[in-house]
């Protein structure tokens, strides 16, 4: 499986922080995720206003605090959210992004920022969860912004999903493949 590279950015911060195989690996599987994604919006939606940049840069350092909970990489957990945002900040990431570590995990809706919306769905949909209050949440906000009807929005929406979903056991397997 071909991954697009991560901003230089974020694998500086990979080398920085010391972070194991495993969430080096994560990280690039949830961030070619969010390119994909934000490719298709784009593609189905060309006028739609979405700041990529912030969706692949928050894909990429979504997780970021297991480097100091290094236990929920393997185990459910989540002090790692605000660890991430505290470390980011710590060294010198704009707030604007310090924010996915802990927005990535949380219960969003239509009023949050679709960048949000999107690393979240981008951080189940590389393993193939869907998840139905965040998709509607982004049905929403496509909706809104582009002028399309909402049952037309999920048509596309719906089929994009599927589509980025049925790559997960590659996706999987390749991660499994970091333990």
């Amino acid at each position: 499986m071909q991954l697009r590279p991560l901003p230089s950015k974020v694998a500086d911060l990979l080398v920085q922080t010391k972070a194991p195989p495993r969430l080096r690996v994560h990280l690039c599987l949830v961030h070619d995720t969010a390119c994909q994604l934000t490719a298709n919006l784009r593609s189905a939606w060309p006028k739609l206003v979405i700041d990529e940049q912030a969706v692949h840069l928050g894909a990429a350092i979504h997780d970021i605090g297991k480097v100091i909970h290094p236990d929920e990489l393997n185990e459910p957990g989540f002090e790692h959210e605000d660890a991430g945002r505290t470390l980011l900040l710590e060294l010198g990431w704009s707030a604007s992004l310090a924010r996915f570590p802990v927005t990535h995990a949380r219960k969003l809706d239509a009023n949050d920022p679709i960048e949000d919306l999107l690393v979240a769905i981008a951080d189940k949909v590389w393993k193939g969860k869907r998840d139905e209050a965040l998709e509607q949440s982004l049905l929403a906000h496509i909706a809104l912004l582009s002028g399309q009807a909402p049952w037309q929005v999920w048509l596309t929406l719906d089929e994009m999903l599927t589509n980025v979903a049925e790559l997960s056991p590659e996706r999987l397997r390749l991660q499994a493949s970091h333990y």
